[in-house]
C-alpha cells in the first residue's frame, strides 16, 4: 500500500523567518483585538415560522394593491443596519433548525437532526458556553425545545446545562404552540419556567410574545444596572406567529423602551402591563376591516380579509412593534451603539390547521419570490428574513449578498468578542460581510432533512412542484447554484440546479445541460465529503463511501505539513483566516519543538492513499485536545470533555483514493499525539 502526504500550500520558509516577527503581531491583534470594554453586547432574536415575504424590507411594500403586511420597525432596523438577502437556516423546521444554530453546526453533524422534538442537544460547545468564555453573561429567553424527553428530572439539557446563565420560557416544544399559557386553548397543560421553576400560576392573561419582550426588557435593565461592565449574550426566541396565532389581549402600550412599551411588572396575576381585558381579542385596527379584490376584478365589490389572515398580520406587526420597543431601551440605556442585535426566522412561513379557519402563507405570499414553506428545503422554506445591527461598526443601509447559514452565528459572534470559533464548528464569521473589513471566507450551504408529506399545491408554485413527495431532501450551494434533491433514493441521484442569485424562484433547472455536468458530479460529491451519518436520522446514502479528491492533486510523498498559531481559546479553535507563527514540515505526527506558549495551537495537514473502497477505523490519542476532520467530515471529537491520553476511535467509509486530512491540537500535560488507522487489508498503524 501506498502512503501519500503532499501540501495544502505551497510554503516560502524564508519568508516565514523573515517575516515571523510581522505574523506574531498580526496573529495576536486578530485573536485579541478586543478588550472587555469594545466586546458587544449581543442579542439574538429567533422568531417563529415567519416567511422571508413576511417582512416589509424583505417582499410585504412591493405587494402594491395586494393585502400586505406592514412592519415599520423592522424596515427602519434594516435601514440602519444591515440587510442579510441570501439567509439560510440549517434545516426547515424549527428543532433542527434550532439545534444547528445553538451548535455552530450543519445538519449534516448535529445529533438533532429532522422532527427530533424535546431531544436533548449534546453535550457540548454552544452559542452560551463559549461566549461564557469570552467573558460573557448569557440569558435565553422564550422557546427551547431541546431539553430532553420527560420531566425535569430528564431535562438533561435544561438551558443552564448548556452554557446559559437564566432562562424564562417554554421547555418544551408543544407548549409553544400555545400563546397563552395559563388560559389558552390548551388550558392547564401549558408550563412557562423561570430557571426550574414553573411560574404558569402567575400568568393570568400573559400572551408569550408580550411576555418574553417584558422579561427580556427587565432582564437587559438589570443586567445593566448591577453589570454594566460585563458584556451580555441574550437567546431571544419567540414562539410566535406560529400555530394558533392567537391575538393579544390588548393594543400596544404607547412609547417603548424605559419609560413605555411593555413592563415587567412582577406581581403574580399582572406579571406585564397588557395582562389585562380578554384573551385573543385584539385586532390591529389597520387590518380590522381591510377589504381585497379576491376575483381580480375591479367591477365587483371588494370583500374583507378572511378572519385567519387578520390575526396572522396582527401577529406579525406586534412583532415589529415587540423589536422596536427592545432597540428603543438599548437607547435609553446608552448601550445601542456597541450592542449586535440579529432579528431572524427559524424556517420558512407555515400552514397552520390549528384554528377552525385553516392558514396558509398564500394570502401574503409569506414565502416572497420564492416557492416553498416550512417543511420545504426550495428556496421559501429555508431563506429567511434577516437583519443585523451594531451602530458601532455595521454602516447603515448595508446590503448583504453573500450567503450565509445560521451555523455561521456562533463563529461570527466569537469573532465580535476576539476568539476563533472551536474547530467543531461548521460556520464561518461574516462579520467581513457586515462591517466591510477584512476578507469574508465562504460559506458553505448544505441542509439535508426528512419529512414524508408533499409541497403544497398553491397556484403560485411552480407546476412541477406541486404535491411534489419530499421525503428525504437534501441541498448544497456551489457559487451562484443551488442543487437540490427530493425523494432521494441513492447517493447517484441528480440534483436539480437552480441559479438562485438570478432565478429565486427556481423555475429553470439547469441541472441536465452540459454546462452543468462538472457542477452535477460536484455536488455529489460534496455532500458526501462533509456529512456525517446518524443512526437516529438514516439517510439512503449513509452507506456510499466518500469520495476521493482528483488525481492532479499535487503530492509529496512522506512529508505533512504543521502550522503554528497562538490562540487564546480554551477549546481547540479554528485559525481560519489568520496567519501562522511559524510553518514547517514533517514526515511523523509530532509537536514541532518551536511550542513555546500554553496558547499554542498546531494544524497539522495532509493526505492519506486509501488503497480500496472500505470501512476504515481512526484511532486518536493525545496528551491534549484535537480534532480530526477527513475532508470537512468531523471524525474525532477530542475537545469538550475530553480526558487526555484516552484513546477514541471512529469508522468511516472511503473510496479508494486521496482523502484530505487536518488535526487540530492543541498541546496539553504533554505534547504526545498518536494517530493509527486499520483497513480493510492492513492492521492498525500509524496515519502519519
Amino acid at each position: 500500500m501506498r502512503k501519500i502526504f503532499t501540501f495544502f500550500f505551497k510554503n516560502h520558509p524564508s519568508l516565514i523567518v523573515i517575516f515571523a516577527c510581522l505574523f506574531f503581531c498580526v496573529s495576536v491583534s486578530i485573536a485579541q483585538h478586543h478588550t472587555s470594554n469594545d466586546k458587544p453586547n449581543i442579542i439574538y432574536i429567533l422568531v417563529d415560522d415567519m416567511g422571508v415575504g413576511d417582512v416589509g424590507v424583505f417582499y410585504q411594500n412591493q405587494r402594491k394593491n395586494q393585502p400586505r403586511i406592514y412592519t415599520p420597525q423592522l424596515d427602519r432596523m434594516a435601514e440602519q443596519g444591515a440587510l442579510l438577502a441570501h439567509s439560510y437556516v440549517n434545516a426547515p423546521v424549527c428543532v433542527a433548525s434550532r439545534s444547528s444554530l445553538i451548535l455552530g453546526v450543519t445538519q449534516g453533524h448535529t445529533t438533532v437532526r429532522d422532527n427530533q422534538f424535546d431531544k436533548a442537544i449534546e453535550d457540548n460547545y454552544t452559542l452560551a458556553n463559549t461566549l461564557k468564555q469570552a467573558g460573557y453573561t448569557t440569558a435565553a429567553i422564550g422557546k427551547w425545545g431541546l431539553q430532553g424527553q420527560g420531566g425535569k428530572k430528564n431535562w438533561i439539557a435544561h438551558p443552564l446545562k448548556r452554557g446559559f446563565d437564566y432562562y424564562y420560557g417554554y421547555i418544551r416544544h408543544s407548549d409553544g404552540h400555545e400563546h397563552y399559557p395559563k388560559e389558552g386553548l390548551y388550558r392547564g397543560t401549558k408550563e412557562v419556567y423561570d430557571n426550574y421553576t414553573n411560574v404558569t400560576p402567575d400568568l393570568d392573561k400573559c400572551y408569550t410574545g408580550d411576555l418574553w419582550t417584558a422579561r427580556a426588557k427587565q432582564w437587559i435593565i438589570d443586567h445593566v444596572r448591577k453589570n454594566h461592565a460585563t458584556p451580555f449574550f441574550m437567546y431571544l426566541a419567540y414562539d410566535t406567529p406560529h400555530a394558533v396565532i392567537e391575538l393579544p389581549t390588548s393594543a400596544y402600550p404607547a412609547g417603548g423602551g424605559l419609560q413605555g412599551g411593555l413592563q415587567w411588572l412582577g406581581k403574580p396575576g399582572k406579571m406585564i402591563n397588557t395582562a389585562d381585558g380578554n384573551i385573543d381579542s385584539w385586532m390591529d385596527p389597520q387590518y380590522a376591516n381591510a377589504t381585497y379584490d379576491h376575483d381580480n376584478d375591479p367591477k365587483t365589490p371588494e370583500i374583507p380579509w378572511p378572519d385567519v389572515n387578520k390575526r396572522y398580520a396582527t401577529v406579525v406587526s406586534r412583532i415589529d412593534q415587540q423589536v422596536g420597543d427592545l432597540l428603543q431601551l438599548l437607547k435609553d440605556l446608552n448601550i445601542d451603539s456597541n450592542t449586535l442585535v440579529i432579528f431572524t426566522s427559524d424556517n420558512g412561513p407555515s400552514q397552520e390547521s390549528y384554528l377552525n379557519e385553516p392558514y396558509t402563507p398564500e394570502f401574503f405570499k409569506g414565502y416572497g419570490p420564492h416557492d416553498g414553506i416550512k417543511r420545504d428545503t426550495w428556496e421559501g422554506g429555508i431563506r429567511v428574513p434577516t437583519i443585523a445591527t451594531w451602530p458601532k461598526m455595521i454602516n447603515r443601509g448595508t446590503v448583504v449578498t453573500t450567503p450565509h447559514m445560521s451555523s455561521d452565528w456562533m463563529a461570527t459572534f466569537l469573532d465580535a468578542a476576539g476568539l476563533k470559533a472551536p474547530a467543531r464548528s461548521d460556520g464561518v464569521s461574516i462579520l467581513p460581510s457586515l462591517t466591510g473589513k477584512g476578507e469574508q471566507l465562504p460559506t458553505q450551504v448544505y441542509i439535508e432533512y426528512f419529512q414524508s408529506d408533499r409541497t403544497p399545491r398553491y397556484e403560485d408554485i411552480e407546476e412541477g412542484r406541486r404535491g411534489k413527495r419530499r421525503n428525504q431532501m437534501q441541498v448544497i450551494r456551489v457559487g451562484n447554484y443551488m442543487g437540490v434533491r427530493y425523494d432521494i433514493k441513492s447517493a447517484s441521484d441528480d440534483f436539480e440546479i437552480y441559479d438562485v442569485v438570478n432565478d429565486p424562484k427556481q423555475t429553470q433547472d439547469l441541472g441536465h445541460t452540459p454546462e452543468m455536468v462538472t457542477i452535477q458530479q460536484l455536488m455529489k460529491e460534496r455532500v458526501l465529503q462533509l456529512r456525517k451519518p446518524d443512526s437516529a436520522a438514516p439517510r439512503p446514502y449513509d452507506t456510499a463511501y466518500v469520495p476521493s479528491l482528483k488525481d492532479d492533486i499535487e503530492q509529496q510523498p512522506g512529508q505533512i505539513t504543521w502550522k503554528l498559531y497562538q490562540m487564546n481559546t480554551p477549546w481547540v479553535a479554528n485559525p481560519a483566516g489568520m496567519r501562522p507563527l511559524h510553518t514547517g514540515h514533517s514526515k511523523i505526527l509530532q509537536v514541532p519543538s518551536k511550542v513555546i506558549t500554553k496558547d499554542a495551537l498546531i494544524v497539522f495537514e495532509g493526505f492519506i492513499d486509501v488503497p480500496i473502497d472500505g470501512a476504515y477505523t481512526f484511532y486518536l490519542q493525545t496528551g491534549g485536545k484535537a480534532f480530526v476532520r477527513i475532508h470537512d467530515i468531523p471524525l474525532i471529537d477530542q475537545d469538550y470533555g475530553y480526558v487526555p491520553r484516552t484513546e477514541t476511535s471512529e469508522t468511516i467509509l472511503l473510496k479508494a483514493g486521496v482523502h484530505p486530512v487536518r488535526v487540530f491540537y492543541k498541546p496539553g500535560s504533554d505534547n504526545s499525539i498518536k494517530l493509527e488507522w486499520s483497513g480493510p487489508d492492513f492492521t492498525r498503524k500509524a496515519v502519519y
